[in-house]
């Protein structure tokens, strides 16, 4: 028999196999399930989550388990089951999918084709990890941002150099746990199999990726770097392969699966056919960082966190005047970065080591942006789906600064921003390309700047102390999401004006985060597979 049930312990005690064995027991009694220790034939954690919640009896975990009695082992599909490749090897003559990108969405996308037999054929316009690294510390020494591979674009997209959080609550997307099992059968810790925010880490991640990608290759696909796709190859309304520039792969179907950092890929797609693009919700804000000392102390109730506790994680929201205001990717101990995609912007976003360990904690704080709060300046027509696009490019443009490094981004203590002054002095940062003292309260627009100050002071009453002199906001934070959905049909997957298209993950707007992403290019090359087998 199997049985589930959930118990409380205290941090520390997650590793004690004979307590928790007994609280499980004990816990199936309160359910009329009467077991013994030695009718368990296996123990499966499903689930820890850290209870950390005022108000609540202290600081805790929950753990929630599988029970496996009387030799009964889990199945396949049961959390816990030893993950079984179901990939196929592929040669020549099987039909054949490009897929643009290869971040998430396009490397889950070509693991789910192997498996149905279909040759995957990505198109990655960023260099392979081991230059991406070389390429991404001039942005840091010199200020250099490379169009083609950054912290945005190149083998893993830009979900390589983050805090790889695999946290989703889109359970309606796909298997989770099995997606979960697929990084951990590429190297990643056992963790993130039961840990309910799993993260890899920045310092993980490229080997994990390194590896999915050799899969990939394994198994008969292949990966093609350095190599941008410049145009959709058309038979009427179906699209038939891509061009690079120098040659055309034809191909069955194509999957465009590109991020949310490249406008050339809508204006590709929008030059086929605008109809096959809309405007969408996205957000804009800065990242906010703190010594990583005054979160944990904030959110562990002034109690030293010590060595069994992690760094804090939050997650806050709220409704500043009829929008969102929102963190994005906590990072705890972590960094803030420089994530321009291109010369004579700035972007910033943030990432964190797998132990989590650094002085400094930051988050996104950003503000919901509706279609209609974009100014009619960057719309060339009314409901034109590239306006917002163009609103995102001119907020990174407005704050580059004619300062020593490009890279140089415009900052300032949150308290003077909630009081409407410059800052004089600015606090110690993790960002490497250095910041520069500006009035963010002006700098950005007025729609978002207005709802931040409103946002702050309502995340502050939340959590007390957050607005305070050592928090330092830096700006511009503007890749939470993309402004731009490439529609497709609900049922075909396929883009309904461009047959044979198959848009995916957070660029064509319906994901957000390495597991909706990877879950959504799965689902896309599912789709593929079920139309080429027609």
């Amino acid at each position: 028999m199997k049985y589930t049930a959930t118990i409380t312990v205290q941090p520390g005690q997650e590793n004690d196999e004979a307590l928790i064995r007994t609280a499980l027991i004990a816990e199936l009694a309160k359910k009329q399930v009467r077991i013994q220790n030695r009718n368990i034939s296996a123990l499966v954690q499903v689930k820890k989550s850290l209870d950390a919640r005022r108000g609540r009896g202290g600081i805790k975990l929950h753990l929630r388990y599988d029970i496996y009695t009387d030799g009964d082992m889990p199945e396949e599909s049961d959390a816990g089951a030893p993950f079984e490749p179901k990939w196929q090897k592929v040669d020549e003559n099987a039909k054949r999918v490009v897929i643009v990108g290869d971040g998430p969405a396009g490397i889950f996308a070509a693991l789910a084709l192997l498996e149905q037999g279909i040759k995957p054929i990505i198109v990655e316009r960023g260099a392979e990890t081991s230059a991406r690294k070389r390429i991404i510390a001039d942005i840091s020494r010199r200020g250099a941002v490379d169009s083609d591979t950054n912290y945005c674009f190149g083998e893993g997209g830009a979900g390589t150099f983050s805090d790889g959080k695999l946290f989703s609550r889109s359970n309606k997307r796909g298997n989770i746990p099995r997606a979960l099992q697929l990084f951990h059968f590429h190297g990643a810790v056992e963790d993130i199999l039961t840990n309910a925010h799993p993260h890899i880490g920045t310092d993980k991640l490229p080997g994990i990726i390194n590896r999915m990608n050799q899969t990939i290759r394994d198994y008969g696909g292949e990966i093609l770097f350095e190599t941008r796709c410049t145009s959709l190859v058309m038979d009427g309304n179906r699209v038939t392969g891509i061009s690079t520039g120098t040659e055309v792969l034809q191909a069955d179907a194509v999957i465009l699966a590109t991020g949310h950092s490249a406008p050339d890929v809508y204006q590709m797609v929008y030059d086929v056919q605008p109809a096959a693009l809309e405007a969408k919700t996205f957000a804009a804000g800065v990242r906010v960082e703190h010594p990583r000392t005054i979160i944990d102390a904030m959110q562990y109730h002034g109690k030293e966190r010590g060595d069994i506790l992690p760094p804090a994680e939050y997650r806050v929201t709220a409704q500043a005047s009829g929008r969102g205001v929102y963190s994005f990717c906590m990072c705890p101990g972590g960094l803030v970065v420089p994530s321009a995609s291109a010369p004579g912007s700035i972007v910033v976003n943030g990432m964190s080591p797998s132990d989590r360990g650094g002085r400094f904690s930051n988050a996104a704080i950003v503000v919901e942006i509706r279609p209609e709060d974009v100014p009619a300046e960057y719309a060339a027509f009314p409901g034109d789906p590239l306006a917002g696009l163009r609103f995102r490019t001119a907020i990174e443009t407005s704050c580059a600064a004619a300062t020593g490094n490009p890279q140089a981004a415009p900052a300032q203590r949150l308290a003077d921003f909630m009081a409407g002054t410059a800052s004089t002095t600015l606090p110690d940062t993790t960002y490497a390309p250095g910041i520069y003292s500006a009035r963010l309260d002006t700098l950005l627009p007025a729609h978002i700047a207005s709802h931040l100050k409103e946002g702050f002071a309502i995340i502050n009453h939340k959590m007390k102390g957050f607005i305070c002199n050592e928090a330092l906001m830096i700006a511009p934070e503007t890749r939470t999401s993309t402004p731009v959905r490439i529609l497709r049909d609900k049922e075909t997957w396929q883009s309904p004006v461009i047959a044979g298209l198959y848009p995916a993950g957070e660029g064509a707007g319906y994901a957000g985060g390495i597991i909706s992403s990877a879950l959504d290019g799965e689902n896309a090359a599912r789709a593929v597979a079920a139309a080429l087998q027609k």
